[in-house]
């Protein structure tokens, strides 16, 4: 029986010192749990933390976009180097693996990006997954690794998604870890705070924000931290950190990936009876959309809000923003097939 996919995603406040050197006898622990579970998943290790190892080479470092590049190009060799030098302790080999959005974006490509996967684990290597800060066109302040972790979470079907944080978990007003969420409703996002590390990008509402996209997408999820001995596989046993539920859900695999709903570039607002056709199985027309929130092209994924603003759906789209603007009130004018429609 093939086992199953496990994603792990390290933060760069989980693996690096302050200084943002990564932190030597951390790694080593994570190469240890990580070992221990090999031989019974597929194991993605999403690592954070590239930027903040090759800073302090960059002279003059100001923390700015080129800047933030160059000192990636940097650290992604120093982390590959460390994570090889300790995996190799447990004869374990790794890979890299530099992602992009249009790897996801795009249906061909991302089956290309399974299959070497399934080659990787076909030959017991480990993929460490980082995205491609060196050439990504957009700054990376809008794009974490959160985000690349649910992503392959979701498009491979992942059995957990494990989310490393600083904090250990998701903290309730009083700081104490809250152990399951079951539903993503107001409370949940009203005990976040909303500070951050200072060498990463994301934060407790990153977390949430993918964690709630991965629930609904069937793929359950822990937000844990290191602080306790063999916390990896006690948190994937629920002993620690905050376990999010995930919903019952038959999607097949192209929707699963037609779903993933933070590669959508632009919302639209529908208003009852498109609701109701869309939960029918029917196509989205333009008649029923009642405002458009940023700008999309054509083929782009899109997120699909009701009038009270709760996600209904994604699509993608079969007319532009800019198009769709002009036609809102005509008959007839599709703006997404529901072939290319996944409710959530």
């Amino acid at each position: 029986m093939t086992k199953p996919v496990l994603v792990l995603k390290f933060g760069t406040a989980s693996i690096t010192k302050p200084n943002g050197e990564p932190n030597e006898p951390v790694m080593v622990d994570i190469a240890r749990q990580v070992a221990a579970l090999h031989p019974h998943y597929r194991i993605v290790l999403v690592s954070s933390g590239a930027v903040g190892a090759g800073k302090s080479l960059i002279r003059e470092y100001r923390g700015d976009i080129t800047q933030r590049k160059a000192a990636a190009a940097v650290g992604n060799l120093l982390l590959l180097n460390q994570y090889s030098r300790f995996f190799s302790i447990y004869g374990i080999s790794i890979a890299q693996s530099l992602c992009e959005r249009h790897h996801f974006a795009n249906r061909d490509q991302f089956l290309q990006l399974k299959q070497t996967y399934e080659e990787l684990w076909a030959n017991d290597l480990i993929p460490i997954a980082n995205e491609n800060d060196v050439v990504s066109n957009r700054e990376l302040k809008f794009s974490d690794n959160d985000e690349l972790a649910t992503l392959i979470a979701v498009g491979f079907g992942a059995a957990a998604l494990m989310l490393c944080t600083s904090v250990g978990g998701l903290l309730d007003a009083n700081g104490q870890i809250i152990r399951q969420v079951t539903d993503f409703d107001e409370r949940v996002f009203g005990v976040v705070r909303t500070d951050k590390s200072s060498l990463g990008l994301g934060g407790m509402a990153s977390k949430l924000t993918f964690a709630k996209l991965a629930t609904r997408l069937g793929i359950r999820v822990v937000i844990f931290g290191l602080s306790e001995p063999d916390s990896l596989s006690r948190a994937l046993r629920s002993e620690i950190g905050t376990e999010f539920i995930p919903q019952a859900t038959a999607l097949s695999a192209r929707n699963r990936w037609l779903g993933s709903g933070s590669l959508a570039v632009g919302r639209i607002q529908i208003d009852a009876g498109a609701v109701r056709a869309l939960q029918q199985r029917r196509s989205l027309l333009a008649v029923g959309v009642k405002a458009i929130i940023g700008e999309f092209a054509t083929g782009e994924m899109i997120e699909i809000l009701a009038e009270d603003q709760t996600t209904v759906a994604v699509a993608r789209a079969r007319i532009s923003s800019e198009i769709l603007s002009q036609q809102l009130n005509q008959q007839n004018v599709e703006v997404a097939n529901a072939n290319d429609i996944v409710l959530l």
